[in-house]
């Protein structure tokens, strides 16, 4: 009976539909659902509810309903047409495009399904479009960031994604031209740290590469504003400022090497009145109270960078010349800060090394003797007017500047020792009773005391007032520094006492076995005293340190080679080495003219001495930056010590940390992987990416991620009959993730060189799809992005090649990877997987659908 009268309301329901009375309509299906158990009729009363559902526009009821029957019957194609359209007016057209997708296919010929495709598609392309343009992410991310109320987590992701955003061409034009500048800098205008960084990182991006935008961003900003910005306090905004700084820089003077297109190319701006007026603020910073000291070493830094040329082949050094006119005596202001005194501008442990080096860097860039006069003539000028007999503070300040030049040009300091009342004025400081006269005053001494001569007169006339001062002074930066420069002939005994101070010599490696049998003999046994371990001998290099050691050492090793004897060399590089063993402590150590003094040890002396000073070298050059640790040409004399450190008859820890060492210099420029090449370091760099050490291996490996830039090297890889290639694939497959980067790293650079490379790639192992495929898919974000850059290498090298790659499993890892959302991590790995799909669809391999 309720099955007859669950049909019965099904046809009552029918007649009200035709009447178009659709809520009697679903009264009577709804009755007769409660009736019936009958799977089909169940089916064909959801499907009518569905219909009902459409004409009254309860769309969520109508989907549900369409939902119902599918479950029933997957191939109720009315069910299915309905749920359609139901989801197509809830905005769900990703979801109704499937159901009218699969309709086609029950049913290719019914022209209304193909109607409803295409207009699907069409609508979907639209919402993606408008979804995910940049002109409406661009205007939702301001929106958050300019609204107080918004959350913490919500603004630090619009604000990651907005510099993601100025990072690429589309997203930088696309803010450029929404009014992004104006907004750009309401975020600056609001000072809350975490929005004026992400304010100078997206302008960083939007400047780089691009003259014009650079142009005006640099105009709306003002030159002026940029400075005080960098002139804060926080190290992360005033690096983040000066390099949104380097990137104008680079844009302007056509130092940024992208290539423009369109609108770009046919604009002719003068940037020269630009570039003038950023070098002069920078000079302005230099010696203005309200800059703090990591401002001070940002604005050295842009100087050093950009000022001098990179390669004395250009006959151009008008930029140099001019900051010679208008700013050398703001740099020496700078090299003559004492940081004791009341008017010492905010300084770091750098600043004055940065000063000496900028000095250099700008003396090294004159072309003629006339111009190096020129440049003297102002030193002149600028000491002797210090000189005052009324005030001991200027006084200090002129021989501070001396000091700080004989760190710079040491032939410009040489000649300036000669100055009438300079060496005078140095001895008479040391019969000073405050402490800062003192300090200063030895600290000169050493540095002028590097000639006979100089030497010979403070002999003479300042012995007596520095043996006062080693007797009464209780500071040890001053009596450290006395000793060394009271007497010469007493270095190699002040060596030998260092030495021992910092257990710097050959310890014998005791074997248990002998003690006992010597014990047993009734022989003696040296046992080792308590305060030569390790946490003593650290203690003491702590405070030999603290106490100016390295300038002393760096005096020592500039001593008439009369007098420093091979032996003391090789003494004087045990304590270097000793001082070196904290990383902490190295940028001490360079600060204070270590790096400098350690070349002539690791080129000259005894062997053994010669390889203690090469190895202090490599542990500075692993972890500090060459450009200052080895300023101007005297970096390339360091390849040398490292490369000898490969040799297997060293021990692994050299082995190793020369090849950080050459990493780090192999990573700054071209013409360094050059010499490291003609070095004949290849062969060994190769040797040590086979060894069974994992750190050796990373090591070696990193090195050759750096050096595979060089045409030289790329070479060797091209050649026919070796297994180069091979080795670098068979890495990426690694289980050591540093291992795996570096090598993934040094397969993108290459496949990226030579198609060539690209094609022999996947003939040197049978394994090489899987290790792609490995990479593409990897956790840490750095090595998969260099996997998908190895894709799109291979991709763009060969169509045959870029088909195979289509037909595997790589395209569902492309496609996955393609369609995350990118946030400012993972930006970079979904662009390039992005570019992969792109390079896919050019060749016709896959169309682009929803």
């Amino acid at each position: 009976m309720a099955e007859a009268e669950a049909a019965q309301l099904k046809e009552e329901g029918n007649r009200h539909f035709q009447l178009q009375d659709y809520k009697a309509a679903t009264k009577s299906y709804s009755q007769a659902l409660k009736l019936t158990k009958d799977k089909a009729l169940l089916a064909t009363l959801y499907r009518n509810r569905a219909a009902c559902g459409l004409k009254t526009e309860s769309y969520v009821q109508a989907a549900s309903d369409a939902s119902r029957a599918i479950d029933i019957n997957s191939s109720d194609i009315k069910a299915l047409y309905r749920r359609c359209q139901a989801l197509e007016h809830l905005g769900k057209l990703d979801q109704a495009f499937k159901d009218v997708q699969r309709c086609a296919t029950l049913e290719p010929r019914n022209q209304n399904f193909q109607e409803t495709l295409r207009r699907l598609n069409t609508s979907i392309q639209e919402k993606l479009r408008v979804q995910f343009s940049t002109d409406s992410r661009v205007q939702k991310m301001f929106e958050i960031l300019l609204d107080e109320n918004s959350e913490a987590d919500k603004l630090e992701k619009a604000a990651n994604n907005l510099i993601v955003l100025g990072r690429e061409e589309a997203g930088a034009e696309r803010i450029f031209q929404n009014n992004g500048v104006a907004l750009l800098l309401q975020l600056v205008d609001t000072k809350r740290p975490e929005l004026v960084l992400a304010a100078v990182r997206t302008l960083s991006g939007m400047c780089s590469g691009h003259r014009a935008r650079a142009t005006v961003i640099l105009h709306a900003i003002r030159i002026d504003r940029i400075c005080s910005l960098m002139a804060v306090e926080n190290e992360e905004m005033s690096l983040a400022v000066c390099n949104l700084l380097q990137a104008v820089i680079d844009s302007l003077s056509g130092e940024d090497k992208r290539e423009h297109q369109g609108k770009e190319e046919a604009l002719v701006l003068d940037t020269k009145k630009d570039l003038k007026q950023i070098t002069n603020h920078l000079l302005d910073m230099l010696v203005s109270k309200k800059v703090s000291g990591q401002g001070r070493d940002q604005a050295m830094n842009l100087l050093n960078k950009n000022v001098p040329r990179k390669d004395l082949a250009i006959h151009d050094n008008s930029r140099t010349i001019y900051v010679v006119d208008n700013g050398l005596r703001k740099i020496l202001k700078v090299v003559g800060q004492v940081p004791d005194l009341p008017s010492c501008l905010p300084l770091t442990d750098n600043t004055r090394m940065l000063a000496s080096i900028l000095i250099n860097k700008l003396y090294d860039d004159l072309r003629c003797d006339p111009e190096r006069d020129h440049f003297r003539k102002i030193c002149e000028e600028y000491i002797t007017s210090k000189f005052d007999p009324q005030d001991m503070d200027k006084n200090v300040i002129a021989i501070q500047t001396v000091s700080g030049i004989l760190q710079g040009p040491f032939d410009l300091g040489n000649q300036l020792l000669g100055l009438k009342g300079v060496m005078e004025m140095m001895v008479a400081l040391c019969g000073s009773e405050r402490e800062v006269d003192q300090l200063v005053a030895v600290e000169a001494l050493i540095h002028a005391s590097t000639k006979l001569s100089r030497a010979t007169f403070i002999i003479t006339n300042g012995v007596s007032l520095l043996k006062e001062i080693y007797k009464t002074t209780k500071n040890e930066k001053i009596k450290i520094r006395t000793l060394v420069t009271t007497d010469k002939t007493i270095l190699y005994s002040v060596a030998t006492t260092l030495v021992n101070c910092t257990n710097s010599y050959d310890v014998k490696e005791v074997i248990p076995e002998l003690v006992q049998l010597a014990k047993f003999s009734k022989q003696h046994v040296p046992e080792e005293h308590p305060k030569d371990k390790k946490d003593f001998i650290d203690m003491r290099v702590k405070r030999l340190l603290k106490a100016g050691v390295t300038s002393a050492l760096a005096c020592m090793v500039k001593a008439d080679s009369a007098i420093l004897t091979d032996q003391t060399k090789e003494l004087l590089a045990r304590v270097f080495l000793a001082l070196c063993d904290n990383p902490k402590d190295r940028g001490t150590i360079v600060a204070q003219g270590g790096g400098k003094a350690l070349l002539p040890l690791a080129l000259e002396g005894t062997d053994v001495g010669k390889v203690k000073a090469a190895h202090a070298l490599a542990k500075i050059a692993a972890v500090s930056n060459p450009d200052i640790a080895f300023p101007g040409e005297r970096v390339y004399e360091v390849v040398r010590p490292l490369v000898s450190l490969l040799d297997t008859q060293r021990d692994g820890l050299q082995n190793y940390e020369a090849l950080l060492g050459l990493t780090n210099l192999s990573g700054r420029s071209d013409r360094l992987r050059q010499k490291i090449f003609k070095e004949k370091a290849l062969p060994d760099i190769e040797n040590y990416m086979f060894e069974n050490h994992d750190q050796l291996r990373q090591a070696a490996t990193e090195c050759m991620c750096n050096m595979v830039l060089n045409k030289e090297v790329q070479e060797r890889f091209l050649a026919d009959g070796n297994d180069r290639l091979k080795l670098v694939v068979l890495l990426c497959g690694e289980d050591d993730e540093k291992v795996q980067n570096a090598a993934a790293g040094a397969l993108a650079m290459l496949t990226a060189a030579h198609k060539k490379l690209c094609l022999k790639m996947t003939q040197v192992t049978t394994q090489w799809l899987e290790i792609l495929q490995r990479l593409c898919l990897h956790d840490r974000l750095s090595v998969q992005h260099r996997g998908l850059v190895i894709a799109y290498n291979l991709l763009a090298a060969d169509a045959e090649l870029a088909k195979k790659l289509v037909e595997s499993e790589l395209l569902e890892i492309l496609t996955v990877v393609g369609k995350q959302e990118p946030d400012e991590k993972r930006a970079e790995v979904v662009q390039t997987a992005r570019e992969c799909l792109i390079k896919c669809m050019d060749y016709g391999f896959i169309k682009p659908v929803s």
